[in-house]
């Protein structure tokens, strides 16, 4: 897991740096009116970290296979309001959840990695195999992002 961490890491400072050094008009600006702006995207990656960072953490005690629940993005993304937050806010809260997850990733052993899980399309998978999927949805979103 040290390179999936290092990956972790380079990714939350590419996209930092990026955000950071933007201008912040173009966060807000929605492709149509049933798109995410780049704002939306980076508030809907709270939502998944929030969401794995749950999944990361109870996997370790729970019943196994672990039931993954599935989660309403759109919804989340409007309840939350992300089109209307402000970024650095938005940034600051991703950034802390990510460095907790990188914390928990970390800790894992061959042992827990192996822990099985039921996804919510019914396929049973590992922990391993859900920490590299949310990685690999992170680097999708920041591209979208960073386009």
């Amino acid at each position: 897991m040290h390179q999936t961490t290092l990956r972790l890491e380079q990714l939350l400072t590419e996209a930092s740096n990026y955000i950071t050094s933007n201008s912040l008009s173009q966060f807000d600006i929605k492709p149509s009116p049933d798109k995410w702006s780049k704002k939306e995207i980076l508030g809907h990656l709270i939502d998944s970290a929030i969401n794995n960072l749950q999944r990361f953490t109870e996997i370790q005690f729970s019943k196994k296979p672990y039931q993954v629940r599935s989660y309403e993005q759109d919804l989340l993304v409007k309840a939350n309001a992300y089109q209307s937050a402000d970024i650095s806010e938005l940034l600051n809260v991703w950034l802390a959840l990510n460095t907790r997850i990188k914390e928990i990733i970390k800790q894992q052993t061959e042992v827990s990695l192996n822990y099985s899980l039921l996804l919510p399309n019914g396929e049973e998978n590992d922990l391993r195999f859900l920490i590299d999927d949310y990685i690999d949805h992170l680097e999708h979103h920041l591209k979208q992002i960073m386009a």
